[in-house]
């Protein structure tokens, strides 16, 4: 994804930035970063984790693979593995060393924290996600199998997410030491030796403190801006504006170049909105690009499909977006014409549909609404805004993939980790595809599924998802990457 269209000003930033880096606010001692949410989101226990949860958890508590800064999976506690040919086991030699408790850090261990973590996300997507995980079982001392119903090319990236951070009893096996100051996390990286692993010399010269907070974008733009924080974590679109105060020789801001889901989620199938072909008015009706001009952000990519069109597409074809053959005023047309249908058969003139929309508090989300509900004025629908306690007719999902494939978009939709209208029929195809063992087959269930999940229109699509930060010329360890994900690890290491 490209930067914002203030282009001069953050080139010069960041050369300007790069030549004052010594003068800059960041010491060796400790590493300030604040990520954008609620004061208690760092400290957040159980599996349905904040992204400063997240990272917390990550930081604290490994499971057999991690990421590294540029989002590539890492060895963790386990240090190596095979995969067997036909792709449905995956085994894993776990690292020499120690939980922190002292304790050996056997596969037996490993194997029970790991199916403790599994029971523990039932009922999640990220539970979906790991569906296919039929068995795990310790076989050497330090070996560990996982055993799947079919092949899953993504199982590494799943395993590496941090809620799949493993621990013993109350004991992890690090890789930071967790301390609390009030709302602030107080991380410590761990001397290797604590673990059992080899020592590494001038160890606490090589490493410095992060202090993690978290509290609203605009209080951490200000925090960034006055040298008290240097990175922010975690802007989206919604809170995106607040980024014009910062100042050109401050730092920059990075964007990952990200996909998931954004856009509108169909929370009620009630009145207009219970037909499939009104929920596609909407979708047929929001000008997109007009959605994004809003906020000076180019290579945004736009999208019209529930799953983005080129994904898993075969390298000879050609795959269109929906509606391709219309224009935005042809989808209108058709759009308003609907919407006419609806009125005529519902008391004719009883006045337009009245239709709800949730969105985060933010500048951004203003900006989205305003676009939004002249949008659907054209072909005739009054949209409204939710307030905050409210679900709202229609939600904003604005998540990040967690691996490339079709069903990780399927699976954010499904009928059983929501409350928000749904599909039985994918579902359906989609509980078949787990299950079949030949690949093909599984692949042709998983496109039907997203078939029946998009003529459905239970989601409305704007786009891929924004992820932004804030980051400080002399920060080490901050990587844009696909995943939007920024381990406090790396972070930990003190300039050289």
């Amino acid at each position: 994804m490209a930067l914002p269209t203030r282009p001069l000003m953050i080139a010069v930033a960041a050369m300007m930035a790069a030549v004052l880096g010594g003068c800059n606010s960041s010491t060796d001692s400790q590493l300030n970063v604040v990520a954008i949410g609620e004061p208690d989101d760092p400290l957040e226990k159980g599996v349905r984790l904040s992204p400063a949860g997240q990272l917390v958890r990550a930081a604290t508590a490994e499971g057999l693979v991690a990421f590294d800064e540029q989002g590539r999976v890492i060895p963790a506690l386990a240090d190596r593995w095979i995969v067997t040919d036909d792709g449905q086991s995956y085994i894993f030699r776990l690292r020499d060393g120690t939980w922190r408790d002292g304790s050996d850090l056997t596969a037996n261990a490993a194997a029970r924290a790991l199916r403790k973590a599994l029971r523990e996300l039932r009922g999640t997507p990220l539970g979906l996600d790991l569906a296919g995980v039929d068995e795990v079982r310790e076989m050497a001392g330090r070996v560990v199998e996982i055993r799947l119903s079919h092949p899953a090319p993504y199982l590494l990236q799943l395993l590496a997410q941090p809620e799949l951070g493993l621990m013993r009893g109350g004991s992890s096996a690090g890789p930071m030491r967790l301390g609390r100051e009030g709302a602030t996390a107080l991380l410590t990286p761990i001397p290797p030796v604590e673990l059992g692993l080899p020592e590494i010399s001038r160890w606490d010269e090589r490493s410095r403190a992060i202090a993690l907070t978290s509290t609203a974008s605009e209080e951490a733009v200000s925090r960034f801006n006055s040298g008290d924080a240097d990175l922010v974590l975690d802007g989206r679109l919604a809170t995106f504006p607040h980024t014009a105060s910062v100042g050109i020789l401050r730092g920059t801001i990075q964007l990952d170049p990200t996909e998931g889901l954004f856009g509108l989620q169909v929370m009620s199938a009630q009145g207009f909105l219970a037909d499939p072909t009104n929920r596609e008015a909407l979708a047929l009706a929001i000008d997109r690009d007009a959605l994004i001009a809003r906020f000076g952000v180019d290579g945004w990519k736009d999208t019209t499909d529930l799953v983005p069109a080129s994904l898993e597409a075969k390298p000879d074809s050609v795959v269109e977006e929906r509606w391709a053959d219309l224009s935005l005023d042809a989808r209108r047309v058709l759009a308003a014409a609907r919407v006419a249908a609806w009125r005529q058969t519902n008391g004719g003139n009883g006045g337009p549909p009245i239709i709800s929309a949730w969105l985060p508090v933010g500048p951004g989300s203003d900006k989205v609404f305003a676009r939004l509900k002249e949008d659907f004025a054209v072909i005739g629908v009054k949209l409204t805004r939710a307030r905050l306690g409210d679900t709202g007719d229609l939600r904003l999902m604005d998540v990040v993939a967690r691996y490339p494939r079709a069903i990780w978009y399927l699976n954010r939709l499904n009928c059983t980790v929501g409350k928000a209208a749904c599909s039985p029929d994918a579902d359906a195809a989609l509980s078949k595809a787990r299950k079949a063992t030949d690949p093909a087959e599984s692949a042709k269930l998983i496109s039907q599924a997203r078939e029946l999940l998009t003529d459905a229109n239970v989601f409305i699509p704007f786009g891929s998802p924004i992820r932004w930060a804030l980051v400080r010329s002399d920060a080490v360890g901050f990587v844009p990457n696909t995943w939007g994900w920024h381990p406090l690890k790396p972070m930990a290491l003190r300039p050289k």
